[in-house]
């Protein structure tokens, strides 16, 4: 109990007065189960059959969904073929670059003791889907077959 003469000392506030190593702790737990991932899809090759299961859409249907050619695009970005991870999905690569720059960001803030949050408003999700629909889309035309896996 402090007393009468002293005031108490004020609480710590906010993510900054947090220690160092507590708050790069989730961006690092983050890392590493990317990492984990990517780890375990360079050492199994998604193009030998049997690891992993068959995109549905593409087996009943034929058509190539948005993430078709996906885990062979990370098994080659994992084993360094950043030519053969664009060719296998455009789109997953320009994931991967995205998810870099906003987990540096993440990152720097965290180091900096300064709150991160990202809020994407509908019509940020709705381009989202949109471009994930046309990319569908063109990669299952004839003119835009250098699209598909």
């Amino acid at each position: 109990m402090p007393s009468p003469a002293q005031p108490p000392s004020p609480a710590p506030a906010g993510p900054a007065a947090a220690p160092l190593a507590r708050r790069l702790a989730a961006p690092a737990v983050t890392l590493a189960g990317v990492a984990a991932a990517f780890a375990y899809v360079g050492a199994v090759d998604p193009n030998e059959p049997g690891h992993y299961p068959v995109c549905p859409l593409l087996q009943l249907t034929g058509i190539y969904c948005p993430g078709c050619g996906g885990l062979r695009s990370a098994h080659a970005a994992a084993t360094g073929d950043l030519a053969g991870a664009f060719g296998s999905n455009a789109m997953a690569v320009v994931g991967y670059g995205v998810f870099a720059v906003l987990w540096s960001v993440w990152v720097v803030r965290a180091a900096r003791g300064t709150p991160t949050r990202i809020t994407l408003r509908p019509v940020h999700w709705w381009s989202i889907g949109v471009v994930a629909a046309v990319f569908s889309v063109v990669r299952n035309l004839p003119f835009g077959s250098s699209l598909a896996p």
